[in-house]
């Protein structure tokens, strides 16, 4: 059975591509990477030879050389970079067990076959060897989307694909465990950015490579006058008292191990004597403060 194409592959790699040329916005990015450093330091080890899976850019990389965490970092690149690994996601060109560690960062939310590449990953650990994702999920985006289907469909009289979707929190435990992950983990960190209006949102996206790549996607632009009724409704809808608009952006975590005997079996489902969230001390479900932009 043949993968469904969501994605233009191909698109997703040059529109990444022009937003390092024309100077990525990397907010995300940096949050990423500095939660990934916090995650590490709970692994009491350090891990000889690491996998960067298509990170946008050297970022998580340069920390895992930097902290010493990897003794050698291989890195595959999504765009042609130096002294990295040109290659795809969804096609590892490494054979298996090869890797202590794999990460990979804002990347694998534009894969078509996510389910695929989360068993590549899998292969190319070693036994007992640790894998950490974080991608783009299912909330983000989501005043964009409701703002710009209601004006295409008052301007347009229809609604086609403009916003990719994006993986559910809810589904990517399964997809961890499908891949053969032993003791899979996920969490997700909703990040709420205030902008001066929709377009200044727009141009990030375009600066973070994130514009529209859809497969099925229309190949008219979208129409100016979609878009000054997009940028109505969103403030209407979902405007601060102070004129901006907020963003929220999803990042789901994932994490999980290469099988291997003498790993912890998981608990009994419901045998948890303790939240998670009172074990990390935080307040269950609270958002971090918004970040503004200019």
């Amino acid at each position: 059975m043949s993968t469904p194409l969501v994605f233009d592959r191909s698109l997703v790699r040059r529109r990444l591509a022009r937003a390092l040329h024309q100077g990525y916005a990397d907010f995300l990015l940096v949050r990423a990477v500095e939660d990934l450093e916090e995650r590490l330091s709970t692994v009491l080890r350090t891990f000889s030879l690491a996998l960067d899976v298509g990170t946008p850019t050297p970022a998580a990389a340069e920390i895992l050389r930097r902290s010493g965490r990897a003794e050698t970092v291989v890195r595959l690149a999504p765009v042609p970079e130096a002294g990295s690994i040109l290659g795809d996601e969804e096609r590892l060109p490494f054979s298996g067990e090869r890797f202590d560690l794999a990460v990979s960062l804002l990347a694998l939310q534009g894969v078509n076959d996510l389910p695929g590449t989360l068993i590549q990953i899998r292969r190319a650990l070693k036994p007992d060897g640790l894998f950490i994702g974080a991608l783009l999920g299912g909330s983000t985006l989501s005043e964009l989307r409701q703002s710009l289907t209601q004006a295409e469909a008052e301007i347009e009289g229809g609604v086609s694909p403009r916003v990719a979707p994006f993986a559910d929190l809810r589904d990517i435990g399964g997809l961890l465990q499908r891949a053969g992950f032993a003791l899979p983990v996920t969490d997700s960190d909703l990040v709420r950015v205030r902008y001066a209006n929709a377009f200044a949102l727009m141009q990030d996206l375009r600066r973070m490579g994130l514009t529209n790549a859809l497969h099925d996607r229309r190949r008219t632009p979208v129409r100016r006058a979609t878009l000054l009724r997009t940028a109505e409704i969103y403030a209407e809808r979902f405007g601060d008292a102070d004129g901006r608009i907020p963003a929220t952006f999803e990042i789901v975590w994932l994490s999980g191990w290469a099988p291997h005997g003498s790993q912890q079996k998981p608990l009994r489902p419901g045998s948890a004597k303790t939240r998670l969230a009172d074990a990390l001390g935080v307040k269950e479900g609270a958002p971090a403060p918004p970040v503004d932009k200019k």
